[in-house]
């Protein structure tokens, strides 16, 4: 025989053919992910917050000072329990109210590291922070009222915590009135005339409204309404 089979190709052929299909076969170029812009934080400590939440002006608002007891229910990691404590100082007191142990924890652990022995924590419940009664001068509830969804039985406990003359500052994400309840729990929000009817109809008496605040990265809207205890009258 003088030559190979008829359908065998010729050397360069099949060496161009060979080249062609590494290329086809090499990995696939990624083209980079197309990256959305970063989100800045959510800002929910340290000097970011506190350029947009001004919590001394908060504290002063409230006549918080040394000696003061004072409640940080629904306090989170503890973003206003370290400034009142410092206000307070040695002599007064800040009951750190949650019902998440893991943030109660977190403030536990960094109380102890930094030696603030005026901060006490209590595991709440969802209708009652577990507070000793008519021991607190101020009660502050800060972007957490709108998760209460036992608000009567919540804001009647905080009442009898109070001392009489006793302050409560609310504090939160400001929303358009009209919607069925639900839906503000959903946008973890609610609007301040149903916060205020709220508290009245719980006891307490509006004082007055202070500037709100404006969260920096996404603008978010709080506002910011103080209510009293009355004095007993005899």
């Amino acid at each position: 025989m003088t030559g190979g089979p008829a359908n065998t190709l010729p050397l360069r052929r099949v060496s161009a053919v060979l080249s062609l299909a590494l290329v086809f076969l090499q990995p696939a170029r990624l083209q980079p992910a197309r990256l959305q812009p970063a989100r800045p934080s959510a800002q929910n400590a340290g000097a970011e917050r506190d350029a947009w939440q001004r919590p001394d002006e908060v504290m002063d608002a409230l006549g918080i000072k040394a000696g003061s007891v004072v409640a940080d229910i629904g306090c989170g990691a503890g973003y206003f329990t370290f400034p009142l404590a410092a206000r307070v100082g040695s002599k007064g007191k800040v009951y750190a109210e949650d019902v998440k142990e893991d943030r109660l924890a977190q403030v536990r652990s960094r109380a102890k590291e930094e030696g603030w022995k005026q901060i006490e924590t209590f595991s709440g419940a969802d209708d009652d922070p577990r507070l000793p009664l008519a021991s607190v001068d101020v009660v502050m509830i800060v972007d957490a009222y709108h998760e209460m969804r036992d608000c009567d039985a919540m804001l009647e406990a905080v009442f009898r915590t109070l001392k009489p003359g006793g302050l409560l500052a609310l504090i939160d994400g400001a929303a358009d009135p009209g919607r069925p309840r639900d839906e503000y729990y959903e946008h973890h929000r609610m609007p301040e005339q149903t916060e205020r009817e709220d508290a009245e109809r719980n006891g307490f008496r509006f004082v007055r409204e202070r500037p709100g605040f404006t969260r920096t990265d996404d603008k978010k809207e709080y506002y910011f309404m103080i209510f009293e205890k009355p004095a007993k009258t005899t």
